[in-house]
């Protein structure tokens, strides 16, 4: 993932992001940061970038010229200037020329490479780790670091896509705030650490504040550590982290605690269908969903601010309303929205009334034992960047470009068979961005010799181990996927369940 930085003081943030864990990422490849100094883009002899602001009032103020054109070396592929390669894998990007104008393009130009644009600000949304996860989605980041009074409204009406605030206080510059963002967002970029569940496991996750945890020595200021700890016995340990997690949140989190019980008691109640809702469930259980409504038995779910959502309503009339009053009747942001629905009234309602198209009509399948499977061809390996051609002639359900975003979250793998004195890639598997499990693929000279059941086995493992129940949709008529569901012991659901899209 690369990040762009502008700023006034790019040996600072280097400096800062340069060490410890980011500055290993970046050694290795999964990171990469650029440092924009504003300042050589000015077109004053002087290096000046700031001016008294009209109207009057205490300061000066950053003038758009610089800011605009510093941008314009990032999103135009720095063509009009000269970037300088820092000897230490950390580019700088300058303008040497001494302040050859950049020409102006199109107002709309800071939508042009798609490049989400942050202005670090007090007056943005607070910075949170569900922003910091769906910004770890993108491929490059811009942070815009303010100082002075400020920036100039202009350019940010030109350049801004998110206004991102670390909190309800002032900083002299934008720089320690924008650091703060980049290591909560670097951090869940996949390889940056080391223990791949980390990120998933730590303070937040899921509206749960971390257990406390305990190192050597075994008692410290005659204080043990908990009996439970040193037992062996990874049940008790992890019922007791959860207990501890809980009245943790309760006592120092309690808006936190009561969106996780809001969340549980939604989650008891859908039990009750286990196997129809379980896509609900997971979203909940595995803290990707925003409880976009709550009202009786009726539950809107928005997974980490995409266009997927999912609906449950008592009745096709609630459904409708729920439709009008949260943005699925056509007003929503979205260009489009996928809409999970398992009742099929609320499917004829939405279809007939609302605007949305059948896109995929599917049973679904869960694996609710504790024990692992057996996996036969163990040579399974994620999948890189390189994989992706492959992938993408092989799998044509899906465009390359979502294709893409699953390998480089980490969540595609593949199977490899001997070839002589090497080994060859001969089918792949994956988690959709909803959770499920998909993507299967398996080479037609490689199939009936077990290594789709390979590959779902290792999959619904590695699921188990983070605790999480493994799902999956087939797609009506797909009569060997649900053959090898019940091979495996996953549970089929008797119902159907629906993919709606709607364009907006």
């Amino acid at each position: 993932m690369k990040f762009h930085v502008l700023t006034l003081f790019p040996e600072m943030v280097e400096q800062g992001l340069r060490q410890s864990i980011l500055g290993r990422a970046a050694e290795n490849g999964h990171l990469s940061f650029h440092m924009v100094n504003i300042r050589d883009f000015t077109r004053d002899k002087h290096g000046k970038v700031d001016d008294y602001p009209y109207g009057g009032g205490a300061g000066m103020l950053m003038q758009a010229q610089p800011v605009y054109d510093a941008y314009l070396s990032v999103t135009r592929g720095s063509t009009e200037t000269n970037p300088v390669v820092d000897p230490a894998c950390t580019e700088a990007i300058s303008a040497p020329a001494y302040r050859k104008p950049v020409r102006a393009v199109e107002s709309a130009h800071a939508k042009t490479r798609g490049i989400r644009t942050v202005y670090v600000t007090p007056q943005g949304r607070t910075f949170t780790q569900k922003l910091a996860k769906e910004f770890s989605r993108e491929k490059e980041l811009i942070f815009l670091c303010g100082h002075y009074e400020g920036i100039d409204e202009r350019v940010l009406e030109e350049i801004v896509t998110d206004y991102v605030s670390l909190g309800d206080y002032v900083l002299t510059g934008g720089e320690l705030a924008a650091m703060v963002m980049i290591d909560a967002i670097a951090r869940l970029v996949p390889g940056v650490l080391h223990n791949g569940e980390s990120a998933e496991t730590e303070s937040f996750h899921n509206h749960l504040l971390e257990y406390p945890q305990y190192s050597r020595p075994e008692v410290w200021h005659d204080k043990p550590v908990p009996q439970v700890l040193l037992s062996g016995n990874h049940r008790k340990i992890e019922a007791w982290r959860l207990e501890q997690s809980l009245e943790r949140t309760r006592q120092r989190r309690p808006d936190l605690y009561d969106l996780y019980r809001a969340q549980q008691d939604s989650i008891l109640k859908l039990s009750r269908h286990k196997r129809k809702h379980i896509h609900l469930m997971e979203w909940m259980a595995r803290g990707m969903a925003d409880m976009v409504c709550r009202e009786g038995e009726n539950l809107l779910l928005n997974v980490e601010q995409t266009r997927i959502y999912g609906l449950y309503a008592e009745s096709s009339r609630e459904a409708g309303e729920l439709a009008r009053q949260y943005g699925l009747s056509g007003t929503a942001k979205q260009a489009r929205i996928d809409l999970a629905v398992c009742q099929e009234t609320i499917r004829d309602l939405l279809t007939e009334q609302f605007g949305f198209v059948e896109e995929e009509t599917c049973r679904q399948a869960c694996y609710t034992r504790r024990e692992s499977l057996r996996v036969e061809h163990r040579d399974i390996r994620p999948l890189g960047e390189s994989d992706l051609d492959y992938v993408s002639k092989h799998y044509t359900k899906c465009d390359k470009t979502y294709l893409h975003r699953r390998i480089i979250g980490g969540a595609m793998y593949g199977i490899y068979v001997r070839d002589g004195e090497q080994s060859r890639l001969a089918g792949f598997i994956g988690t959709h961005r909803d959770g499920s499990m998909g993507m299967l693929y398996v080479e037609e000279a490689y199939r009936r010799q077990g290594l789709a059941a390979s590959l779902e086995s290792w999959l619904v493992n590695r699921h188990l181990k983070r605790g999480e129940i493994p799902y999956c949709q087939i797609r009506e008529g797909n009569i060997s996927a649900l053959r090898l569901q019940e091979k495996l012991g996953l549970y089929l659901c008797r119902e159907l369940m629906w993919w709606l899209k709607k364009e907006n």
